[in-house]
């Protein structure tokens, strides 16, 4: 039934893009906030561990990224293409708002 209400409604794709744009601000949220901790760290053993949750971070942004990139949801080499994609989802989401 949310397939349908989604196609009809015109936002078959939103609901993957929105995912995966969350999930991807999600994802440089963490690599920010390990990079902090890291730093802020004084312990070997927390060092190590948290730059092992750091280099996952960071492979999950990346593959994020391009499956964002191959979706056609993010174009970070090209602004006026992802101010389209931007303003799509600003309007679908002004219309839900409705």
């Amino acid at each position: 039934m949310t397939n349908m209400l989604q196609k009809v409604a015109g936002m078959a794709g939103m609901t993957d893009q929105v995912i995966a744009t969350d999930f991807l601000i999600t994802t440089k949220t963490a690599v920010r906030n390990l990079t902090f901790a890291l730093t802020e760290s004084v312990t070997p053993d927390v060092r190590s561990i948290l730059r092992e949750q750091l280099r996952y971070a960071i492979d999950a942004h990346e593959k994020i990224s391009h499956y964002m990139m191959e979706k056609g949801y993010y174009h970070p080499s090209n602004l006026d293409k992802q101010l389209e994609v931007e303003l799509k989802a600003s309007k679908a989401a002004s219309k839900l708002a409705k």
